[in-house]
């Protein structure tokens, strides 16, 4: 991982109202509390994330096709894109950069349709089930995987 580069970390649809969304299902915990581990993580071994959630499709898309000259790889909760959208499958598959997928539930023990995901088949890795602790596993494990 060059000097430059980051980590980009990607929240789908409806991450901005964690906290308050569901916390049956989401816990109680906020993006930006999520945002402020994340970053506090990576700074302890000395990498910069670039955080950026959107509840558009087309600005994920546009996002992850900017990513892959500053980004050494990216952490995503697709959120309810997961298992609709192929067009953020294929932008992240573009970038050839390695994809750690995140979700806060555990999506296997939820509805049927929640169990398929169009991005897995290209992640690295799926972490799922863990609530907020699932990004901090996934970042680790990007990490391992960049050797940082």
């Amino acid at each position: 991982m060059s000097e430059t580069s980051s980590i980009l970390v990607l929240h789908g649809p409806n991450l901005n109202t964690l906290g308050a969304r569901e916390p049956g299902i989401y816990g109680s915990v906020t993006l930006d509390a999520i945002n402020g581990e994340l970053t506090a993580l990576a700074a302890k071994r000395g990498v910069e994330v670039e955080l950026f959630q959107s509840n558009h499709e087309g600005s994920l898309v546009d996002r992850i096709q900017d990513a892959a000259p500053r980004s050494a790889g990216i952490l995503i909760n697709p959120a309810g894109l997961t298992h609709t959208s192929v067009s953020l499958r294929d932008a992240l598959a573009a970038t050839e950069l390695p994809v750690v997928e995140v979700h806060l539930s555990n999506v296997f023990a939820r509805e049927t349709f929640r169990q398929h995901s169009y991005v897995s088949g290209i992640a690295r890795g799926v972490i799922s089930g863990f609530g907020p602790t699932s990004y901090r596993l996934g970042l680790e494990a990007l990490l391992e995987i960049l050797s940082v």
